[in-house]
């Protein structure tokens, strides 16, 4: 029988959600403390003030279960149930006040990410998947698209101009046989590929607490979200993203990505 997430742990998640969505308006409406992480990426206090929040809340309720986050040790993370947190995806679009950031939240059950949820909380747009259940934005269901062809696919190369420059020459072949793509480097365009929106996203240098909610969003809308080699995302995986909005679509890609690959080795 496969599995269905409980009704108590989709309510809790959203009020994980409603939590950090209080924090991170309230702090957007003026310049935040930015430090400078040891890998060079930007935290702010809002990041921490959301993880810290988060992580009382789900210790309060479910003292058993595991939390991964990103900016504080994890707790407990060979629980049967572990919460993987990121508090604060988008940093540098918070800081510049454009609403592409939100919070992350995921629910890791043996091994297995069932479920996720995506809050843009100063636009009010929730994506929540999980398994037994689908997925929705704000509570009414979504669906991927059904685009089969690469040439009429809407496609995201999240961070072509950023984290992902030593792959410029594969993704810009896989960008040239796609009908458009959409520039966003943002986990908004995850939710759009569950509704039907976007079709096809890769991308690189993704942590634990950046796919978790992801793959389950897209997976329970319809959709495939693997690693760049076709492997399921799991709690070790390796960073690299293709999420489609079908399996056809997803094949298609990886063949693509494989004849560039072979073409511009990197």
């Amino acid at each position: 029988m496969s599995y269905r997430v409980p009704d108590h742990q989709l309510a809790f998640a959203n009020h994980l959600a409603d939590l950090a969505g209080a924090i991170l308006r309230d702090k957007f409406a003026n310049p935040p403390i930015v430090e400078t992480k040891a890998d060079g990426s930007p935290v702010t206090d809002a990041d921490r003030a959301v993880e810290q929040t988060i992580r009382a809340a789900i210790n309060h309720a479910h003292p058993s279960h595991g939390i991964v986050g990103e900016e504080f040790p994890p707790e407990r993370e060979g629980a049967e149930h572990v919460w993987i947190i990121d508090p604060l995806d988008g940093t540098k679009e918070y800081v510049q006040g454009l609403p592409l950031f939100g919070v992350l939240i995921a629910l890791c059950r043996h091994g297995r990410f069932v479920l996720g949820l995506a809050d843009q909380p100063q636009l009010a747009h929730r994506w929540l998947g999980a398994d037994g259940h689908g997925t929705t934005r704000n509570c009414r269901p979504v669906h991927t698209r059904a685009c089969a062809a690469l040439s009429d696919a809407v496609i995201s190369t999240m961070g072509y101009d950023t984290f992902c420059a030593d792959r410029h020459a594969l993704l810009a072949s896989l960008r040239s046989q796609a009908r458009s793509t959409v520039t966003a480097d943002s986990f908004y365009v995850f939710g759009l590929l569950a509704e039907g929106r976007m079709d096809l996203i890769v991308s690189d240098h993704f942590a634990l607490h950046d796919y978790a909610a992801l793959e389950a969003i897209v997976r329970n809308a319809g959709g495939t979200a693997t690693d760049r080699l076709g492997q399921p995302l799991s709690m070790a995986s390796s960073g690299t993203i293709l999420a489609a909005g079908n399996a056809t679509l997803h094949a298609d890609a990886r063949a693509a990505l494989r004849v560039a690959e072979h073409l511009h080795p990197t």
